[in-house]
């Protein structure tokens, strides 16, 4: 009788009053404080830029000013397009001069080569076959002028941009960088046991051609044997590195030395998973070369990049020095590396890498990762076990009647975890389908009230019932609260087998909110605060302030990058759901074990509505004009056109259509907002309306991505041929004579046109090509026809290409058909004189627009 009055008192103890409802918004602006304190602030955190009078001081240091004034001069320039005087002279001869001066300023201790590539070649490049004639690579050797060593670290990045952008951040930013980093390692007296390979790249926007034709071809090539890729999908901030070795985890050991790290191995899963809509120079080094290494870029403010806006005005002296002192204690690292002697024997398999807060970095092999998981995850079990049994003990409930509430609660809280994901999807579809998609593009604060409210009342509403029906229940409050909490993490610790077992490496982010839960717990039952409500609460808040930081900065550093992405990743795909989708993740991660604490104020069903009432707020800020996705010059809406003269043959040479149109080719969601204008100059047709009809459509498809948007631009026929800036392009059979027997034929071609063109290459009745002088890839792997061949050169007087196709055909009989073959021309850098309708069509889009357009022609024949 004594045991159970001592008991009857610790029970009316575990179960106190509830906290006044008015303390909830506190709760939760502590979380909000939180994040705006800490995580924005970090994030965004650069260090002081030093100036040339500070060098002084800072003998050794990355000097950001002199960079700057270096990006300037190599902004003014204007757009580096391959082929133009711009990129092939101009930057060329800029280059040459500042690695002159680099050279004048060296110490003794070094030796230097320098060498101007001049490269022809070919690869399949996703679904075309990319072929470059004569595109340049200024490529500078610093070694130590007693140096033996035959292995090589690669610094690469490039200097081209994109028609009509100045290419400050896209990658000049990086150029310049390069170049400071260059003289402040020549002026110093070294060590440097292996040299330095510095690529400035001439043709990475082509794309990635420069990269392929320096690994497969240069002298130095074989040589180098680890790379610092350095590149941008922005314009300034922080560079991150999204992508390391493959399986070399010794390189993140010298990463880890740098002063600002900034790095996420999640990111590179991402990144190679396709999400991204970009690609860059660290796959083809990788692939053509198997040079491992680290790929880095600037990701913030990705609003400019490609655009006219990528100007040297945004980028301040304070990114250029937060990378330029990475990229200093980078290069001096991993040049001086033991490891560079042999690299291939320290192999050891793929790397998780993360950084917390630009604080430390944090990383291990793909094997002992999944180790962690997996005591992590067993670890948690038995603490769950344990946790159980002690609520068994203390309620006096049969073990059964503990397990069998577990259990119930366990399925509300997958209940609830899918309400919570559905109602955020459904905010998406929504959206998309209401005609309001991007509504967050400029706005980014719509973000928490349109995706992250609904996560966060599907997560609490239901136990928030659940809790409410069971008020008198034996079980008390504080244990019924834990047993939601232990219910989130073991779904995570399913999750995190899950993903561990397909090998995704980024189950690391699911393990660490099993750890930190875990770390409260086991707290907990070593002080017994576990019995006590309020103490056990303040435990579990305590230990998820780390990894609310942690996740709360990835999430803010994925949407800064995600969200301008969504303004140029096309207008198939609903951007919406991504947005949802990354809310949902990191809602799972960082609010499944503070929602559950919501439930310890009063009126905690009216606390959980407030997040719908918020939800529904948003969405009519969202449908209403302060919605609007798109601001003049820093969140432009992004359209490619093209004028377009097309010509298209019989087989016996006579012309079966001709005419003039422009290209539409929109490159977000939003594909139909520019229909006002289009009716101003022509009726508008899908593309797609004529790819039944025509190989390719029988337009000049400028590249595979412009070939996956077919369904989504538009054709407008227009009375107005172009004004061509030249020459259009010129096909001539030079010759053609059977083979080894009757049923195979040689053509012999010559192409003649602008530095940019598409050859289109279809097959007639039961011709087969069996070979050709391009890239073999799609015939020896058997690609279906028609055949996409990409090609363009730079400095190259010839201005012409010979390439010749052999045809089998069964029957023997040549005199039909056998080829049909379209040539795309594009004048992409030439000054063009607009006609006047064109002009007025490209004039009338609104100033919130980037529309970036040229000329361009499409002539096809049979042979």
């Amino acid at each position: 009788m004594g045991f159970k009055t001592q008991y009857d008192i610790e029970v009316d103890f575990e179960v106190p009053k509830k906290i006044p409802w008015y303390y909830a918004p506190f709760f939760a602006a502590f979380w909000l404080i939180l994040y705006v304190a800490v995580v924005v602030t970090q994030i965004n955190h650069l260090p002081n830029a030093l100036n040339r009078k500070d060098e002084i001081d800072h003998p050794d240091a990355f000097i950001a000013e002199r960079a700057e004034m270096q990006l300037i001069n190599l902004s003014r320039i204007g757009p580096k397009v391959v082929g133009s005087e711009a990129n092939e002279v101009t930057a060329v001869n800029f280059l040459r001069q500042q690695i002159e001066e680099v050279k004048a300023q060296a110490s003794d201790y070094f030796q230097f080569e320098v060498d101007v590539q001049l490269a022809t070649g070919s690869y399949v490049h996703w679904s075309m076959v990319n072929m470059y004639q004569s595109i340049q690579n200024v490529v500078v050797k610093m070694s130590a002028k007693d140096s033996t060593s035959e292995n090589y670290l690669l610094i690469n990045s490039h200097y081209d941009s994109v028609p009509g952008s100045p290419g400050a951040g896209d990658a000049g930013s990086m150029i310049v960088v390069m170049l400071e980093v260059m003289r402040v390692i020549a002026k110093s007296n070294g060590p440097l046991k292996h040299p330095i390979v510095f690529l400035f790249n001439g043709a990475e926007e082509n794309p990635l051609q420069a990269s392929h034709a320096f690994i497969t071809q240069h002298k130095w090539a074989n040589n180098c044997k680890a790379l610092i890729n350095l590149d941008a999908a922005g314009s300034g901030g922080r560079e991150v590195l999204f992508q390391s070795g493959p399986e070399h985890p010794w390189l993140m050991r010298y990463y880890r030395k740098v002063p600002h790290p900034f790095a996420t191995s999640m990111g590179e899963e991402i990144f190679q998973a396709g999400i991204i809509p970009s690609d860059t120079d660290f796959r083809i080094f990788r692939d053509y070369g198997g040079v491992p290494g680290f790929d880095m870029a600037y990701i913030f403010n990705g609003y400019v990049y490609h655009t006219e806006y990528d100007r040297v005005n945004i980028i301040s002296k304070r990114s250029l020095q937060n990378t330029g002192d990475n990229v200093v204690v980078l290069a001096k690292g991993v040049a001086n590396a033991p490891e560079m002697d042999n690299p291939e024997d320290h192999a050891e398999g793929h790397v998780i890498f993360y950084d917390f807060l630009g604080w430390f970095m944090v990383f291990y092999t793909q094997t002992i990762g999944i180790v962690i998981n997996v005591v992590v995850c067993v670890i948690a079990l038995l603490a769950i076990a344990v946790s159980l049994f002690f609520m068994h003990a203390r309620s006096g409930l049969p073990m059964k009647g503990v397990l069998m509430r577990y259990l119930t609660i366990f399925a509300i809280q997958i209940v609830s975890l899918a309400l919570a994901a559905g109602l955020t999807a459904l905010v998406a579809v929504f959206m998309d389908g209401v005609g309001r998609p991007l509504t967050w593009f400029s706005e980014t604060w719509m973000l928490i009230g349109l995706y992250f409210c609904p996560m966060f009342f599907g997560m609490g509403i239901l136990p928030a019932y659940y809790l409410e029906k069971t008020k008198k229940d034996k079980l008390s409050l504080g244990f019924r609260i834990q047993l939601f909490m232990h219910s989130h993490c073991l779904f995570l610790i399913i999750l995190t087998i899950v993903l561990t077992s397909i090998g995704l490496r980024s189950s690391f982010m699911c393990m660490m909110a099993v750890l930190f839960d875990i770390a409260a717990l086991i707290i907990n039952l070593i002080t017994k605060w576990h019995r006590r409500a309020y103490w056990f609460a303040f435990a579990a808040m305590i230990c998820q302030i780390l990894p609310f930081l942690y996740y709360t900065s990835i999430a803010h550093a994925t949407y800064f990058t995600m969200i301008p992405m969504a303004g140029r990743s096309g207008s198939g795909s609903n951007p919406d759901l991504l947005i949802a989708g990354i809310a949902i993740f990191m809602a799972l991660l960082f609010a499944g074990f503070i929602i559950p604490l919501f439930f310890f104020f009063r009126k905690t069903r009216t606390i959980i509505g407030s997040f719908l009432a918020i939800t529904i707020l948003f969405i009519i800020i969202a449908v209403t004009p302060a919605g609007f996705p798109y601001k003049a010059k820093t969140a432009t809406q992004r359209y490619s056109l093209i004028h377009v003269q097309r010509t298209l043959h019989n087989s016996d040479g006579s012309v079966r259509l001709h005419e003039s149109g422009i290209y539409v080719y929109p490159q977000d969601r939003n594909k139909d907002s520019a229909d006002e204008y289009i009716k101003a100059i022509g009726e508008k047709h899908k593309v797609s309306e004529y790819c039944d009809a025509e190989m390719f459509c029988g337009m000049p498809l400028y590249n595979h991505r412009w070939h996956k948007a077919r369904e989504r631009s538009f054709w407008i026929p227009t009375e107005e041929d172009p004004n061509l800036p030249g020459p259009r392009p010129t096909l001539t059979l030079t010759n053609s004579y059977k083979l080894d027997s009757d049923e195979t034929k040689r053509f012999e071609f010559n192409l003649q046109g602008p530095d940019h063109m598409t050859i289109f290459i279809g097959l007639k009745g039961d011709a087969k090509i069996f070979n050709w002088s391009f890239n073999d890839t799609m015939l020896r792997e058997q690609w279906e026809q028609p055949y996409f061949i990409y090609f363009s050169y730079g400095k190259d007087e010839s201005r012409a290409l010979d390439f010749s196709v052999d045809v089998e055909k069964a029957s023997g009989s040549f005199e039909m058909p056998s080829l049909e073959i379209g040539i795309g021309g594009h004048w992409i850098h030439q000054k063009i004189v607009r006609t006047p309708k064109y002009q007025q069509f490209v004039e009338s889009f609104p100033e919130y627009s980037s529309v970036n357009d040229w000329i361009a022609t499409y002539e096809s024949w049979y042979f």
